[in-house]
């Protein structure tokens, strides 16, 4: 059919934009971000253990002071974000009575149930000396964005009553074997397809559990990566030091295996994303810029031997969770290490707590194509939100903080220190969360834990681009 010259010439001219756009896509374009619900579950939210639980675990935290001495008094030690001079007090004292229902570290929604969700809960108070009291759980959650609270309908504790876990763990004396954070760090979470359990990735090893509906380990698979075991210094077949001073046998960093674990829609893989970049060779410097990202087979319950890499924005630190939204584009949550509203950024001499010294800068969530690598394996960042600009019209934030003169009143920031979870709703939506590291974090107000938040964003042009 012949085309008319006018017409001609508009269809140039659309060409033109469409390739204009393509381009600004393929150089990770930014996309707004508008808030469509926030719900909160407050930070001091605790279960009681199981009845068959060792009693331990009744008083948890209590390892998890400054000093590495045991402390059964509850509450006698207050929380802060860190050392003097920077650290701020949080307002809330270990040991706690009960679990801390908190530090949600990997998010997905439950088949079958709109509106509810999968958040796994992580190795409790921060790495594997500390957490042998906290025991390691995920739960079934639905939070209502109308009223902005958030519901806790189901906890499944993790145990290994069949003796699956290859070396000793906390519990390993008792019958029903639950296992804590002494054991592993779990990270990551994504239900099996046929509703016959779920795999999570932990970052001790780091390695892959296949646990069934019950909580129970099935199995415990190492990683591999280019035919070679890849460990991490908190791997149980290593001995090392609080402070590595050299390297034994591991690349991963502490606190550097899998905090993001992707699934295909049809459930054939899992890609497992690490947290931080690798170090390279024997020196103590990381290999590059970036993450790498391991795939899995689930049928044979094996690594594939592919392996992908994941390009960190300027002034990110690691990445926070990963989930796929179709057969080869995934949401990747990005940060740095600070936390708290850059509008209070200690200034002409301030200090903690009157201010942040390191407030968050670096938040957002990328939109990836994991379809076609470029030639040194790299995934095309097809775009990004970021988390510290939501725009808010409507006034739907529950709370916005503690936050500057120089705020702007129609935007919400999201400046936690580490925030893990991230997946697609529908076809407009993303729902998003934070690990609030109950009671070591307080990114949101400057002298008080964080809560654990839920964000419904409304992310339609993400969501599309490709």
């Amino acid at each position: 059919m012949e085309i008319p010259p006018m017409r001609s010439l508009l269809l140039a001219a659309s060409a033109l934009v469409a390739l204009a756009g393509a381009a600004k896509a393929a150089d990770d374009q930014r996309f707004e971000a508008r808030l469509a619900g926030h719900a909160v579950l407050p930070a001091m939210t605790m279960a009681l253990p199981p009845a068959d639980a060792p009693r331990d675990a009744m008083l948890s935290g209590k390892f998890a002071g400054a000093s590495t001495d045991r402390n059964d008094a509850p509450g006698s030690v207050a929380g802060t974000t860190g050392p003097a001079p920077d650290g701020r007090p949080t307002g809330l004292s270990l040991p706690f009575v009960g679990q801390p229902v908190q530090g949600f570290s990997g998010i997905k929604p439950v088949a079958g149930e709109p509106g509810a969700y999968w958040v796994l809960t992580d190795n409790g108070f921060g790495n594997k000396r500390n957490s042998g009291d906290a025991l390691l759980a995920f739960r079934k959650i639905r939070p209502d964005f109308r009223s902005g609270q958030v519901a806790v309908l189901q906890t499944v504790w993790l145990t290994d009553p069949d003796r699956r876990v290859p070396f000793r763990i906390a519990n390993e004396g008792t019958d029903a074997r639950y296992l804590t954070g002494a054991d592993f760090d779990p990270e990551s979470i994504q239900p099996a397809p046929d509703g016959s359990g779920f795999w999570i990735g932990e970052e001790f090893g780091p390695f892959i559990l296949r646990v069934d509906a019950q909580g129970r380990v099935q199995r415990v698979v190492p990683t591999m990566l280019d035919g070679k075991p890849l460990m991490g210094p908190d791997n149980p077949a290593l001995s090392v030091g609080a402070t590595p001073t050299a390297r034994v046998n591991f690349r991963a960093r502490r606190s550097g295996g899998y905090e993001g674990m992707a699934m295909l829609p049809d459930g054939s893989r899992l890609w497992a994303l690490l947290e931080q970049p690798l170090l390279a060779g024997d020196g103590d410097q990381p290999e590059g810029a970036f993450i790498r990202m391991m795939e899995f087979d689930t049928q044979k319950g094996d690594w594939t031997g592919r392996s992908l890499k994941f390009r960190l924005a300027e002034g990110a630190a690691a990445i926070g969770d990963f989930n796929m939204i179709d057969d080869r584009r995934a949401l990747v949550i990005e940060r740095d290490n600070g936390e708290g509203d850059p509008s209070l950024t200690c200034r002409d001499g301030q200090r903690p707590p009157a201010c942040f010294a390191t407030p968050a800068r670096v938040k957002r969530v990328t939109l990836v194509d994991l379809g076609a690598p470029d030639a040194e394996g790299f995934v095309r960042k097809i775009g990004h939100i970021d988390l510290m600009e939501i725009q808010d019209p409507e006034k739907l934030a529950r709370t916005r903080g503690d936050r500057g003169p120089g705020a702007a009143p129609d935007r919400l920031s999201f400046p936690f220190f580490t925030i893990e979870n991230v997946a697609m709703v529908d076809e407009d939506h993303i729902i998003l969360g934070n690990d609030n590291n109950l009671p070591f974090s307080a990114g949101r107000h400057l002298t008080r834990a964080d809560d654990n938040e839920l964000l419904l964003l409304h992310v339609p042009a993400l969501l599309r681009a490709r």
